[in-house]
């Protein structure tokens, strides 16, 4: 059923300040951005560096719901411990540092692309990370491809130990650009 005297901004609860936000946000993705497809290069590799915090790990497990007694490697009063898990210490939940690519692809000096959908990964899990480890984050830009007269976008991931140079994590993965 079609209400021709409902504006869209009327099923938001938003106030004046949010719509026009909103709209002016929306207004620059056009002008502003590119498709990811112009931005990549194929062979150029975005890399940034990332402290799991045990709060970040709360966050993260919260958040997905994941309540396992080998990520804690915090207790209340105390905050910061070691923790316990097969491996020795408190230990990483799998794909919080695959949550994290996204934030090297996209960060705060590009601009966001408009029309790009993540489509496709593969991980690797090789060593469990434990809490409280820097770990570096690089995503090489490895192949553009067509597919079904789709434009793709393919990278290679790798999560290391800033320390030790410990490989932790593989990833493949594709971003469809519009």
């Amino acid at each position: 059923m079609n209400h021709p005297n409902v504006r869209t901004d009327e099923l938001r609860p938003m106030t004046p300040v949010q719509v026009q936000q909103t709209r002016e946000f929306v207004d620059t993705l056009a002008s502003e951005s590119q498709t990811y497809w112009d931005m990549v290069e194929v062979g150029q590799v975005l890399s940034r560096e990332l402290h799991i915090t045990p709060e970040l790990v709360i966050l993260y497990a919260d958040a997905v719901e994941d309540f396992n007694p080998w990520y804690e490697g915090w207790r209340m009063n105390t905050w910061h411990i070691p923790g316990e898990s097969p491996f020795g210490p408190a230990i990483v939940p799998p794909l919080l540092v695959s949550h994290f690519v996204l934030s090297v692809q996209f960060d705060h000096t590009r601009p966001f692309a408009i029309g790009s959908i993540h489509t496709y990964h593969d991980s690797e899990i090789l060593e469990p990370i434990p809490v409280g480890a820097r770990v570096r984050i690089n995503a090489r830009a490895t192949e553009k491809f067509v597919k079904r007269e789709r434009r793709y976008v393919r990278h290679e991931i790798t999560v290391e130990d800033c320390a030790s140079g410990l490989l932790y994590f593989r990833e493949t993965r594709d971003i469809l650009s519009r």
